[in-house]
């Protein structure tokens, strides 16, 4: 229990002062928890908050100390949580993200952020939630203690551009090259060119492949849904793009992508996006050939950027190959994925909750 009130406040986005409060408390648990990892700037917060990486709806909310509300009684902020409420696919699902402050005080308001973010779960339709934390963290042992199912551990990698040996990826390549005999390597800077939407869209689709949650419902993408939505986050966070993409010849299909962002306000980092590669092309070293054409465009382009970072499931076996191959070393801490039943949350399962264990422990691990 809280030692004292706490007061939630929906997060306006358009109000820097709300903005400022939830970077501070990022800032304050990245310090704590991950003082290696890469930051996020005031921008790329306050667009993810808004719409989250592909415009779904959701919603943000702060919690302050006390009852009283205005700005000069609103104090500094204790935590606050992001819930993704996905209209497409996985309906009875929502994805959270809780943040608080290091210390008691975080500690203390986090079953509040969890039940509040619960109710707003169930008021939204929504039975299960999938959060995700640090591991090893205050915030991973609370989750836990509720009743969080895990699913599967997401490792994180960096890799040091500044120690990058380029005659080794451009030797990669060229082999990852005579591999891909009949494919042709694109690319381009930005949001994806009409073009190339539908292969885009295959290459989402072929994500679907990827470890996930057990029992959550595939993405299905088409052009349309790649234009208004794969490029949201791009195009409205103001960062860098950069695609590079291989194409079947002989039907003109797209059969891998990988694509970066860097971020104007922490242009030493560059953040991976999707790697993929299409079911039907797989055995081509395809992964291999798109990502060290990549890091052999990136550093001519943004040459500022010192790390790249990207996730992958701890059994994604063959992008963690070609990623370690490439130089990239472990990040700790990695993220835990759990699920928990909105009724586990509430205390008051109805008909159509999730209840702990549904989904199997280490589904994936």
């Amino acid at each position: 229990m809280l030692a004292g009130p706490m007061r939630m406040q929906r997060a306006d986005t358009g109000d820097d002062a709300a903005i400022a409060d939830c970077l501070a408390v990022q800032e304050a648990a990245q310090a704590a928890e991950d003082r290696f990892g890469p930051p996020k700037s005031a921008r790329v917060l306050r667009v993810f908050l808004a719409e989250g990486w592909e415009a779904n709806p959701c919603e943000a909310w702060l919690a302050y100390p006390g009852a009283s509300s205005g700005a000069a009684a609103r104090g500094e902020a204790l935590g606050w949580y992001w819930l993704e409420l996905p209209d497409k696919e996985n309906l009875d699902r929502a994805v959270l993200v809780i943040m608080a402050r290091p210390g008691a005080a975080g500690d203390q308001a986090r079953a509040g952020l969890l039940r509040h973010a619960a109710g707003r779960a169930r008021a939204a339709g929504r039975t299960k939630i999938s959060v995700f934390t640090r591991q090893g963290t205050p915030a991973a042992a609370f989750l836990r203690s509720a009743g969080a199912v895990f699913q599967y551990v997401e490792a994180r990698r960096a890799l040091d551009v500044r120690a990058l040996d380029q005659g080794h990826v451009a030797g990669l390549r060229e082999a990852a090259a005579k591999a891909a005999a009949g494919y042709t390597v694109v690319a381009w800077e930005g949001p994806t060119p009409e073009e190339h939407l539908a292969g885009v869209a295959l290459v989402l689709n072929a994500m679907n492949d990827a470890p996930h949650e057990e029992g959550a419902e595939d993405a299905v993408w088409d052009a349309d849904r790649a234009r208004e939505r794969a490029d949201a986050s791009l195009r409205k966070m103001g960062t860098r793009g950069y695609s590079v993409a291989a194409i079947h010849d002989a039907t003109g299909a797209m059969a891998g992508l990988t694509q970066v962002e860097v971020d104007p306000d922490t242009p030493s980092w560059g953040h991976q996006g999707l790697t993929g590669v299409t079911r039907e092309h797989r055995g081509h070293r395809l992964g291999m050939l798109v990502k060290a054409t990549m890091l052999e465009w990136l550093p001519a382009a943004e040459p500022q950027v010192e790390r790249i970072e990207t996730g992958n499931a701890d059994s994604n076996e063959w992008m963690i190959a070609i990623n370690e191959d490439l130089g990239f070393q472990v990040l700790d801490p990695p993220w835990d994925w759990f699920e928990l039943g909105v009724g586990t949350v509430l205390g008051d399962t109805v008909p159509g909750d999730a209840v702990p264990g549904e989904s199997g422990e280490g589904a994936s691990a």
